[in-house]
């Protein structure tokens, strides 16, 4: 026997005794018959062939997560199921960034796309106040499964408007600088604030659109969706979503609510009937301890951090909310002082809309340093293969949260499972 023949009689065996004895019964003709080395080196082969793909039916059928590091061999191209493309809402998703935060960028994208997108592929709008670089553009295009659109944001709708008195901000920017309030030194900082809370919406690129989901660079999301939360918002008639709810510092809008009684001394029609005035308002202790600040104002702090944000793009162009940025802009607050965006968009909301308007995304779990939020539930955990980091807290069950107080007083504590078609919650 020549060591050609020799090898394939150890090559024949050896997938045989891996893939075949429990199903093939040797046959007792002497191995070394050339017809019988080659039919047994043949149908070692299909052994070998049938396992590799009966394995890989197997995978398919498991759903695993198709991804860069996906289980599913490609060589069984004949095997493939194809994702059937599912219905698209009029919706977006949206960041406001620059061309430097490029690497925090493609990582919230990959989280989102991985968690979510990749299912639906709806597209992104990325939006800067300058011009985004060839390299952002071609990155970020690569990272995601939808088209990208890319807006740069004219300059009347970032900077800083002209019936603010220069002297007075820039001694509002010493004052805070000395004060340590948190970015109370950055004009930038203002500018985005500003914009976010009266110019997103109507930028060029998001005219068309009826909703929007707000991603930041940097947030990572520990579960899977399984579901649509922009056919949710259209389904449900939704106005506007949260993930996290906490206080807002007081030294950063030390006149916000005085404003806004203002406002509504002038517009006093705009007040919904069924509003949650009191998630925004109420001061009793909820729990065995209480943050809420004690101070006169009635505003007690407490806002839907609008890192994360899922919303009607009609909510915000409507005259009621038109009205009611005009009348804080003009106030100077968010320069002279230092308003951000959650408190405004949170105290619209709360103001403006049905309390049943606004839903709490509550197993979606999302960071935006320091804050986690994730579903306490093992269940859900493994049902939607979460990655909860270690050793880091649930802020919605520590003290300066706020979510227990909108269970009481918004719309009251609802699962998301109860929203969905049992079918389409995968």
């Amino acid at each position: 026997m020549n060591w050609r023949l020799s090898s394939a009689v150890i090559v024949a065996f050896i997938l045989l005794v891996s893939f075949g004895i429990k199903r093939v019964i040797l046959p007792s003709i002497p191995l070394t018959s050339p017809e019988t080395l080659k039919g047994l080196y043949e149908q070692s082969l299909k052994l070998n062939s049938d396992f590799e793909n009966s394995t890989h039916l197997l995978l398919q059928d498991s759903r695993l997560k198709p991804a860069t590091n996906s289980y599913v061999d490609a060589r069984f191209p004949d095997v493939e199921k194809q994702r059937s493309s599912p219905h698209l809402e009029n919706a977006t998703i949206l960041m406001l960034c620059r061309n430097w935060e490029l690497p925090e960028v493609l990582k919230s994208m990959r989280e989102l796309e991985d968690r979510f997108n990749r299912d639906y592929h709806y597209p992104w709008v990325f939006l800067n106040d300058a011009n985004f670089t060839s390299e952002f553009i071609t990155e970020t295009s690569a990272m995601a499964t939808g088209e990208t659109f890319y807006g740069h944001i004219p300059p009347e709708d970032w900077n800083t408007p002209e019936y603010i008195n220069k002297t007075k901000y820039n001694e509002s920017i010493l004052n805070f600088t000395k004060n340590d309030v948190i970015y109370g030194d950055s004009r930038s900082y203002r500018n985005m604030c500003h914009f976010n809370s009266g110019f997103f919406f109507r930028q060029k690129l998001l005219l068309n659109y009826d909703y929007y989901f707000r991603v930041e660079p940097g947030v990572r999301y520990f579960c899977d969706f399984q579901m649509d939360p922009f056919r949710l918002m259209r389904e449900k008639r939704k106005k506007y979503g949260f993930v996290i709810s906490i206080l807002e510092y007081p030294d950063t809008i030390p006149t916000l609510w005085n404003t806004v009684e203002n406002f509504l001394t002038e517009y006093p029609s705009y007040l919904h009937e069924n509003s949650s005035i009191a998630f925004i308002t109420s001061k009793d202790p909820i729990g065995p301890e209480t943050l809420i600040p004690k101070d006169a104002s009635p505003y007690n702090m407490c806002h839907f951090w609008s890192n994360f944000e899922i919303g009607d793009l009609n909510f915000f162009r409507s005259q009621e909310y038109l009205d009611y940025f005009n009348f804080l802009s003009r106030s100077g607050g968010f320069y002279y002082e230092r308003w951000g965006d959650a408190p405004v968009h949170t105290i619209a909301a709360s103001l403006l809309l049905d309390r049943d308007d606004i839903i709490d995304f509550e197993d979606i779990g999302y960071t935006h340093p320091p804050f986690f939020t994730f579903p306490d539930s093992v269940s859900l955990q493994v049902g939607k293969r979460c990655i909860i980091p270690q050793n880091e807290k649930n802020l919605d069950i520590l003290p300066h949260s706020c979510l227990p107080r909108w269970w009481r007083y918004g719309s009251g504590k609802r699962f998301l499972r109860e929203y969905f078609h049992e079918e389409d919650y995968l």
